[in-house]
């Protein structure tokens, strides 16, 4: 079945423009000007904005850790995704204590195969660093994995030392395979900790205060300084402060292949949100900071010292002692309750999957902050060009996978947990009004949001396997 999309304004990366798209085979086949209908089913788009479909490059759907399950599933969260005009994502391949990457991401494909909905790949996660793990690092580009993350933070669990970082740095590179750094001191960070438990401060303020944005900064210069030693390129995930930002921008005006990424909840909310009473909502590492350091991330926003905007998707209930309603049946996960109030203890992570198109137009759009070509950048040209999926996905072009979004910009709505369909029990902006909405998503053509009907079908959603990382 063929699809005619009519009289819309496309919205490009560089372009803005009145045209039809013509559909064939999940493919945009045409682009022009009152294009045939002929046989094809006719999407009417006057006064409406056609985008590409969002590309949220760092989730991590049914991870498990802190004794739970973060609470998306990959169909949970894709149709969450959907309803908030994101078609694509990579999530996070998590290499197993003990085994290999391969390991790890043959674990994700079955997590993901027959519930997917949306189109995904994987970053491989190192988070047990040996010879062997180097000696994967060429399979994973042959596979079509050309990322991989590692972490300078959580001490003992998850991090790993400088040695580390540096021989995969410099091996990812002979390899064509992107490392990206969660780049915080976590040495620094678990002296901080120790200290603070053992003085009773666990109140939830203090998991901002144990992870200074210093302590970013700091990581975030040094993972780049070694990553010039090293000759490799770098993106710095869920950047949160001015001074992280300032490295980067230190590095990129040096000439060093470095890129940034932020995320949603550090440009609305700020350490102050964890004093709430329901303040475990807004506990994610690294931390919320400051009015300020949200000013400097806009500011690196427009002036391209950063490149994308992910979510770091990473949802749990608030209360999962009391079940929540999902397509007709009850569903209770343990998830903040378990911290009791204490910062050592609380899971990690926010839910944003389904937020971060609408958030992003209404408070960066509509407030002259980002242009809507620049947003289309962030979020899907740029994450799509950076991790090896463009033109296939990010884009509006013939050839390009017909991942369309049919934007409204005068419709208003107000966020929260109906609106934005994550399998949890809250959502970081109940209550907000914006203005700007998806109103049909497609993915490869496919219908997957209708207004408020959903039609997708689980299992959909293909596997991409990507070219070689594009510095931007």
């Amino acid at each position: 079945m063929k699809t005619l999309v009519r009289h819309g304004t496309l919205v490009t990366a560089a372009d803005t423009f009145v045209a039809d798209v013509l559909v064939d085979d999940g493919q945009i086949a045409l682009i022009g000007s009152d294009l045939p209908a002929e046989d094809a089913q006719v999407v009417e788009a006057e006064g409406k904005l056609v985008l590409p479909g969002g590309v949220d490059a760092h989730t991590h759907l049914e991870l498990p850790t802190s004794g739970t399950v973060a609470s998306d599933d990959f169909y949970t969260g894709h149709k969450a995704a959907a309803f908030g005009g994101t078609t694509t994502h990579i999530d996070f391949a998590i290499q197993p204590k003990g085994g290999s990457l391969r390991d790890g991401l043959e674990t994700w494909h079955r997590k993901a195969a027959d519930k997917a909905v949306i189109d995904y790949s994987f970053h491989a996660n190192i988070t047990d660093f040996n010879d062997t793990v180097l000696d994967e690092i060429p399979w994973l580009a042959e596979a079509g994995v050309t990322s991989l993350k590692v972490l300078l933070a959580y001490k003992g669990v998850l991090q790993v030392d400088d040695t580390a970082l540096f021989r995969t740095l410099m091996l990812a590179a002979e390899a064509g395979v992107l490392v990206m750094v969660h780049a915080e001191n976590g040495d620094a960070i678990d002296v901080l900790r120790k200290d603070a438990i053992a003085r009773g401060r666990v109140s939830l303020d203090w998991h901002a205060r144990t992870r200074p944005a210093w302590l970013e900064g700091e990581a975030t210069l040094r993972s780049c300084a070694l990553a010039a030693a090293a000759g490799a390129p770098l993106y710095v995930v869920h950047m949160t402060c001015g001074l992280a930002v300032d490295q980067l921008a230190y590095a990129r005006a040096h000439d060093l292949p470095v890129m940034g990424e932020t995320c949603p909840q550090y440009l609305f909310f700020t350490e102050d949100d964890l004093k709430r009473p329901d303040g475990a909502k807004w506990v994610c590492s690294p931390p919320v900071r400051t009015l300020a350091d949200q000013a400097a991330l806009w500011a690196a926003l427009r002036d391209r010292t950063l490149q994308t905007v992910a979510t770091d998707h990473c949802p749990f209930f608030f209360d999962g002692t009391h079940p929540i309603e999902y397509e007709g049946k009850l569903v209770a996960i343990p998830g903040k309750e378990l911290g009791g109030g204490q910062f050592p203890l609380m899971p990690n992570g926010v839910p944003g999957l389904g937020d971060r198109l609408v958030t992003l137009w209404d408070r960066g759009v509509n407030t002259g902050r980002l242009t809507p070509n620049r947003f289309v950048e962030l979020m899907a040209t740029n994450p799509a060009r950076i991790f090896g999926l463009y033109p296939r996905k990010g884009t509006i072009a013939v050839g390009s996978d017909a991942d369309l979004v049919i934007w409204d910009p005068r419709l208003k709505k107000t966020l929260g947990v109906a609106t934005s369909r994550h399998r949890t029990d809250y959502n970081l902006y109940e209550g907000w009004e914006v203005t700007g909405w998806p109103e049909k998503v497609f993915r490869r053509g496919e219908l997957l949001v209708d207004g408020d009907t959903w039609h997708g079908r689980p299992g959909s959603g293909e596997y991409l396997e990507r070219k070689a990382a594009q510095v931007l």
